[in-house]
């Protein structure tokens, strides 16, 4: 069976680069990004699409499961926040292959996000520039739509502070991520708060610690029985990370998310010229970033912290340097975009390999080991 899922994925994946990427390159990728979720949404409306989705596109292995703070992964791969801004796939990433997926960033009220363009393809850099600006519907429209639904993995809500000019004063600020927090208090299996966006209103406030403390004694007054989960910054000093350690400690947070998109634009990983002046950068650019925050969490805390590695995974291999570092979950969308949709499966075919190659019996037991 494993030869088959090898023969289909390669398939898949020389079909995707040598036919539908170029296709798709020649357009503008928010019209790209908006047709897929359109796509994806009807793929997911009906059991014959997602049937035939999961014959294309899914492996299992049990070497990659894992239970973890209650919640049980199927596999480590799951779709980072940015790509289902209002939660439309919930019903088809399963089918894709996900172990689980984050929909977001959702923010207390309506946001239209920045003006376009706001999305750019780094070609020559295997990155995406993004400058949506946290566009999406809101946090009453978006968990209307979820309260009674049943997903077949976990999902994770990712929340973030609305960008415009109401939320810029402190208490403004804090009032928007609680109204965010408290609508999905009951809805999929954990929350993550975004506060480093690098692409809104008032930059990344919450990133300073003594503020990040006043905004996690509010949204524990709030009765969640979800973990929760700190999505941090890639550009980050570890001074700054090593204060934000200390406030995630007092307040009993289950974990970080590393990384978000990195604004240097001085990075030796960049290699495309004139770029845009707004917006953060994903993929490649952003893996060495991500992997070295992974590894200073992992060590200053000695595993304390469940980590999530985002950044720069496209293949196995990368999602095992993460995986090694500290992080026992991964999650990639740039990956995604350039390899091909296949690219899920393929990691996890590969993962297994790689773990049985290291003679370890669970991927837990890979978690850290090259710390």
């Amino acid at each position: 069976m494993e030869l088959v899922y090898s023969i289909r994925n390669n398939l898949e994946h020389f079909f995707y680069t040598n036919l539908f990427k170029r296709i798709f390159f020649l357009v503008d990728p928010e019209t790209i990004h908006n047709r897929m979720i359109k796509l994806g949404n009807f793929l997911g409306s009906n059991f014959i699409t997602r049937a035939l989705s999961t014959f294309l596109f899914s492996y299992k292995n049990n070497i990659l499961n894992q239970t973890i703070l209650n919640i049980n992964f199927k596999n480590p791969v799951g779709l980072s926040a940015g790509f289902d801004k209002n939660a439309l796939l919930t019903n088809i990433l399963p089918s894709v292959g996900f172990g689980f997926a984050e929909i977001g960033s959702i923010t207390g009220e309506y946001c239209e996000g920045n003006p376009k363009p706001r999305l750019w393809r780094l070609k020559k850099s295997k990155s995406l520039l993004v400058n949506y600006g946290l566009s999406n519907e809101g946090a009453s429209v978006i968990s209307s739509r979820l309260k009674n639904s049943r997903f077949k993995i976990p999902i994770g809500i990712n929340i973030a502070k609305t960008n415009n000019k109401k939320t810029i004063s402190l208490k403004s600020g804090i009032k928007d991520y609680v109204k965010a927090y408290e609508s999905f208090a009951n809805i999929g299996s954990y929350t993550t708060i975004n506060i480093s966006c690098p692409n809104s209103y008032g930059g990344q406030p919450f990133a300073d610690a003594k503020k990040l403390d006043l905004l996690l004694k509010e949204i524990k007054k709030i009765p969640s029985k979800k973990p929760i989960f700190i999505k941090l910054s890639a550009d980050l000093s570890n001074k700054k990370i090593d204060s934000i350690l200390e406030v995630a400690k007092k307040h009993k947070i289950e974990g970080f998310i590393c990384t978000n998109l990195t604004k240097n634009r001085n990075l030796a990983t960049i290699f495309d010229k004139n770029l845009p002046i707004s917006g953060g950068i994903s993929g490649k650019v952003v893996e060495n970033l991500s992997n070295n925050l992974i590894s200073y969490i992992y060590k200053k805390t000695k595993g304390k912290f469940l980590i999530m590695g985002v950044g720069g995974i496209f293949s196995a291999e990368d999602a095992y340097k993460k995986i090694k570092a500290g992080a026992s979950l991964v999650q990639l969308i740039t990956g995604m975009i350039y390899e091909g949709p296949q690219l899920i499966a393929e990691i996890n075919q590969g993962l297994a390999k790689l773990l049985e190659k290291d003679n370890f019996t669970s991927i837990t037991q890979a978690i850290g080991s090259k710390a």
